[in-house]
């Protein structure tokens, strides 16, 4: 039991959660404190449930589409389903169930949460199709993580407002930017298989510069978000521990060196979203 449950866990790289959850996290406090909602424990857990749901039906489906594809690239051969760890059909089964659980958590959330499911559902399933036909998949990828924070503002206002808005851009460009970096690697595979991706498009040294330019917008929005919320000392440590970050990863990765895209991609874009998030809560909650 204990092996199967790893297996999946792997599959869906479930340790890649530390990207997007923190900000759904974010999301859900400016809910309760900015807009001054109540906070209930229940409508918390179903939260962070949806977005284990959502994300494992993603990486999941990402995995089970693309395992042709990966069975051809000497990084990815080993991944579950193209090694036979996990059978193809046992994958799109998970895909379905989590898939579902999602929409049932949506559903004891609010009424706008369970009917705007299905279109989360399409942007974060729909990115695995992405690739086949433009570079711009990396965006894509990013407007679905970037679903987080808004969707657990809505969860507890059940209405939009700006400031979540703008974390939602945030995380769309941070994670555009840096998945771009981790791109790099499969360059000359995405092109020799007729595959879209921006280093493939533009060749490693381009790639970095449209990463870069992402990664100034987030950086910018972060500014915006301090000014706009009228955040304190604890957010501005928070924003440039971030900022930070994203300046490290762009000093790590070089166009003829990408011996260290695993540790721009998982450590520094790691510590970036917890600290950020862990700041931003305390600045809401410490001071508010």
């Amino acid at each position: 039991m204990i092996s199967t449950v790893n297996k999946y866990l792997s599959l869906v790289k479930f340790s890649h959660t530390i990207f997007a959850m923190p900000f759904a996290m974010t999301g859900f406090f400016m809910a309760t404190i900015k807009a001054q909602q109540p906070f209930h424990w229940q409508q918390f857990v179903l939260v962070v449930l949806c977005m284990v749901f959502a994300r494992s039906a993603a990486m999941a489906f990402n995995r089970w589409l693309d395992a042709d594809i990966d069975k051809r690239n000497p990084r990815t051969a080993q991944r579950e389903i193209p090694a036979g760890i996990i059978a193809p059909g046992n994958a799109l089964f998970f895909v379905i169930a989590n898939a579902a659980l999602f929409m049932l958590c949506s559903w004891f959330i609010n009424r706008l949460c369970f009917f705007l499911s299905p279109v989360a559902l399409l942007v974060v399933l729909g990115y695995s199709y992405t690739k086949r036909f433009t570079a711009l998949c990396h965006l894509v990828l990013g407007l679905g993580l970037s679903l987080a924070p808004i969707g657990a503002f809505l969860s507890v206002t059940g209405y939009f407002d700006l400031l979540p808005v703008l974390v939602s851009v945030l995380v769309l460009c941070w994670v555009s930017g840096f998945d771009i970096i981790y791109a790099l690697q499969d360059e000359e595979f995405d092109r020799s298989q007729s595959l879209n991706s921006i280093p493939a498009w533009l060749g490693k040294p381009g790639a970095l510069r449209f990463s870069e330019v992402l990664h100034i917008i987030a950086g910018i929005i972060v500014l915006g978000i301090g000014v706009i919320g009228h955040f304190h000392w604890l957010y501005w440590i928070g924003a440039g521990v971030f900022i930070i970050m994203l300046v490290s990863q762009h000093l790590l990765v070089k166009p003829h060196d990408l011996s260290r895209v695993n540790l721009a991609f998982m450590t520094t874009n790691g510590i970036a979203s917890v600290v950020y998030a862990v700041f931003v809560i305390s600045d809401m909650l410490i001071i508010g």
